[in-house]
């Protein structure tokens, strides 16, 4: 719920699929990253995801893995089709 409620409706519909589709894919150790990630502000997760889709890299370093792992699943969902 907390991944569809954000308060952002860009980072409800980057979240919301997500976790929808991944977080039965994470181990227990991503798993207390993404709960991080949560508690993270909307105006600062938008540009570290969003930032990756021209190559840039943003972020704490500790959640760089998983916000690639976002990142990838929203490109892959939202992204220009080919």
């Amino acid at each position: 719920m907390r991944s569809w409620r954000r308060g952002m409706k860009e980072m409800d519909l980057i979240l919301g699929p997500f976790s929808d589709t991944e977080l039965e894919k994470l181990d227990a150790d991503d798993l207390d990253l993404y709960e991080t990630l949560l508690g993270e502000n909307d105006q600062d997760l938008y540009p570290w995801i969003t930032a990756r889709m021209s190559g840039e890299n943003p972020g704490p370093d500790a959640l760089i893995g998983l916000l690639d792992r976002i990142s990838e699943f929203a490109i892959g969902r939202l992204g220009p089709k080919s």
